[in-house]
């Protein structure tokens, strides 16, 4: 069964939401650019009340690899995702200072970059449309040669996210901006796009 990850979880009602619905995956948002970020203090009090079964993921962009291993070697965080321009070189330095799982993201806008993915030494792979959480998808058909699970990001909702599973067939769906109302995660969405995933 495709896996869900409900991305920006802002605040303790978001968390109530996910322990209740079960995401595998939630993610917090550490880009201070972002309408979404959340600090340290404010992850490690969410993540505390995050059930132990969801997995927590720190969005990260280019970040310096210190701060995010320190995230992560803490419990804070239980994965990374990189969402800049990290390269593989980020990779290797991320490595050596923690063992703990790595998602690249990558934004989707040709072939080419579909190609760059497939050959990502990260643990997984998020495919996207472009920056993140901006409501927008790409061209699916870009993924005719995608060959390793990835996480499909951009522009999802209960509208859609049906016809991308039937598709694609990705490891996971990962939704922020769909299950919003007002730039707040929305409990209605967020129960119909994880009955939608579930229910397929």
């Amino acid at each position: 069964m495709t896996k869900i990850k409900f991305c920006g979880l802002m605040g303790p009602n978001d968390v109530k939401a996910a322990n209740e619905l079960m995401p595998e995956y939630v993610g917090f948002v550490f880009a201070k650019k972002s309408r979404r970020y959340v600090g340290q203090e404010m992850a490690a009090d969410l993540k505390k009340r995050l059930d132990s079964q969801i997995t927590a993921v720190g969005v990260f962009v280019n970040e310096e690899p210190e701060t995010v291993a320190g995230l992560l070697n803490t419990g804070i965080l239980d994965m990374a995702q990189l969402h800049g321009t990290e390269d593989e070189t980020y990779i290797s330095r991320l490595r050596r200072l923690t063992n703990k799982p790595l998602i690249k993201a990558f934004g989707i806008r040709s072939e080419e970059d579909v190609f760059l993915a497939k050959r990502c030494t990260a643990d997984y792979v998020l495919l996207d449309s472009g920056s993140g959480g901006t409501g927008t998808s790409f061209n699916w058909k870009f993924l005719a040669s995608m060959d390793r699970p990835y996480f499909l990001a951009g522009g999802l909702d209960a509208g859609n996210v049906r016809e991308a599973i039937r598709l694609l067939h990705p490891y996971a769906v990962d939704v922020s901006s769909g299950i919003e109302t007002d730039g707040r995660k929305d409990y209605e969405k967020m129960i119909k796009f994880a009955d939608f995933v579930r229910n397929l």
